[in-house]
C-alpha cells in the first residue's frame, strides 16, 4: 500500500490553486465533474477510446474568455487506448503536472488491478485509498468482515446450497460482462441446481465463479442505497451527512416485474430468469421516523472503520440496504467511495442534500465543497490518500 507520507510528498510538488479534479470516465463521473465545476473547480476526465464522446464531446466544457462556464462539465480529458492504462508512469506524470486530485469509483477499481491501485497510483485519492479492497466479496476481510464487526445487519449467510429452505439470492459475477452480474434466485436446492445448470448452459455463470458465490437470504422489501458523506474536517457540526438516496433499475430484472404473471409464465429458458444488470437510477426519500435508523448505520459504519481501516472513511460512502415488512434495515452492499446512483442528483441536488446545504447538493458537489475547504485552510492532507 503507497504510504500516506508519500502522497503528502507528491501533494507538496502540487500548486493547489491549480488543482483539477480527476476522475475516470465512466459509473458517477459526471456527477463528479458537475460538482466541481459548480464549486469553481476544473475537471479532468481519463478516458477510453470508443467510450469517450460523453466526456470529449456532449459534456465538454465551453468557458468565456474570463474562464467563465457556458456549457458542460469536462475541461480537459486524457482519452486512452484501454482504462488501465491510467497505471502508466507517463499517464500518471501526466495527472500529477495538472494537479490532479483524483476521486475514485467503482469502474477505476474494476478496469484496475487492486494491486495497481493500492501500490502504483501515486497520485492523491480524495478518499480511503485502504478501504477500497473491501468491496470485493471474495476477500477475506470484505464488506461483510466489517459489517460483522460493526454490528450493522445484513443478510444471512447459506454455506451450503441443500441448506437452502427459503428464497435466496445467489451473488456471482456474469461471465460475459465481468463488471456484471450474474445473480440469479432459488427457494430450494433443486431450484438452485436447476437455474445454475441452466445459466452454465447460457455462459451467463461459470461453474468455477459458481463455487465461490455467495447464497444469502433473500431480503424481501424495497431497496434504498444511501449516500452519505463523512468529513474530517468537521469540528463544529455533524460530521456524517446523507446526501441522498437512490434505487437502481436492472436489466432485465425490470422488464420482468412489469409482465402479468401469465406472460411471465409464457418466457422461455432463455428469457425466464432474469439478470441483475443496473442500467439507471432514480432518487427517493425515506418516510421520517426511519431517517435516525438510516443515520445509526452510517454511525457504525464509521466508527468500525476508524478502528480497521485507519484513518476510516474519508468523503463519500454508499451503504445499500433492503427494508423488510417490520421496517428493519439490511446492508447488501456496501461501496467505500461515491456510489453509482449519484448521477441521479446532480445539478439538482437531493431533497436531503439540500435541505442541509441550503443549495443544490449532490455528492458529487460535496466532494468538490470538501476539496476546496481543505485547500483554502491547508488540511488537503486530511482528505486524500
Amino acid at each position: 500500500m503507497i504510504s500516506r507520507s508519500e502522497i503528502y510528498e507528491i501533494l507538496e510538488t502540487y500548486n493547489l490553486k491549480e488543482a483539477m479534479i480527476g476522475v475516470l470516465a465512466s459509473h458517477s463521473a459526471l456527477d463528479v465533474c458537475d460538482g466541481a465545476v459548480e464549486e469553481g473547480l476544473r475537471t479532468y476526465a481519463v478516458c477510453q477510446k470508443g467510450r469517450d464522446a460523453t466526456y470529449t464531446r456532449y459534456f465538454k466544457a465551453q468557458r468565456d474568455t474570463n474562464g467563465k462556464l457556458i456549457r458542460g462539465v469536462v475541461d480537459e480529458s486524457l482519452v486512452l487506448d484501454r482504462f488501465n492504462e491510467i497505471i502508466l508512469e507517463e499517464n500518471q506524470q501526466k495527472l500529477r503536472e495538472k494537479n490532479i486530485l483524483f476521486v475514485p469509483n467503482r469502474s477505476f477499481t474494476s478496469y484496475c488491478t487492486m494491486e495497481e491501485v493500492e501500490d502504483e497510483f501515486r497520485i492523491p485519492l480524495v478518499g480511503s485509498r485502504n478501504m477500497l479492497r473491501s468491496e470485493e466479496r471474495s476477500e477475506k476481510e470484505s464488506y461483510y468482515w466489517l459489517l460483522e464487526r460493526a454490528g450493522l445487519p445484513y443478510p444471512e449467510k447459506i454455506d451450503d446450497p441443500d441448506d437452502i429452505d427459503e428464497l435466496v439470492i445467489v451473488k456471482l459475477h456474469h461471465a460475459v460482462k465481468k463488471l456484471e452480474r450474474g445473480f440469479f434466485t432459488a427457494a430450494s436446492p433443486k431450484e438452485y441446481h436447476e437455474t445454475s445448470k441452466s445459466l452454465i448452459k447460457m455462459g451467463i455463470i461459470t461453474a468455477e465463479d459458481l463455487k465461490d458465490a455467495r447464497i444469502e437470504r433473500y431480503i424481501i422489501g424495497p431497496v434504498f442505497n444511501l449516500d452519505f458523506f463523512y468529513s474530517p474536517l468537521e469540528s463544529e457540526m455533524e460530521p456524517l451527512e446523507l446526501i441522498g438516496i437512490d434505487w437502481r433499475f436492472e436489466t432485465s430484472l425490470d422488464g420482468h416485474v412489469r409482465l402479468p404473471a401469465p406472460q411471465q409464465m409464457t418466457l422461455n429458458e432463455s428469457q425466464i430468469t432474469p439478470e441483475y444488470t443496473v442500467c439507471g437510477h432514480n432518487a427517493c426519500t425515506l418516510r421520517e421516523s426511519l431517517l435516525e435508523k438510516a443515520f445509526e448505520l452510517g454511525e457504525k459504519f464509521v466508527r468500525a472503520t476508524q478502528e480497521y481501516y485507519d484513518p476510516g472513511i474519508i468523503g463519500p460512502f454508499c451503504l445499500q440496504t433492503c427494508v423488510d415488512k417490520d421496517l428493519n434495515f439490511y446492508i447488501y452492499d456496501v461501496a467505500p467511495r461515491i456510489g453509482g446512483g449519484t448521477n441521479v442528483h446532480a445539478s439538482v441536488g437531493h431533497p436531503y442534500g439540500n435541505m442541509l446545504w441550503r443549495k443544490n447538493l449532490s455528492t458529487g458537489r460535496r466532494v468538490a465543497m470538501e476539496i476546496k475547504r481543505a485547500i483554502e485552510t491547508d488540511q488537503t492532507e486530511r482528505i486524500v490518500t
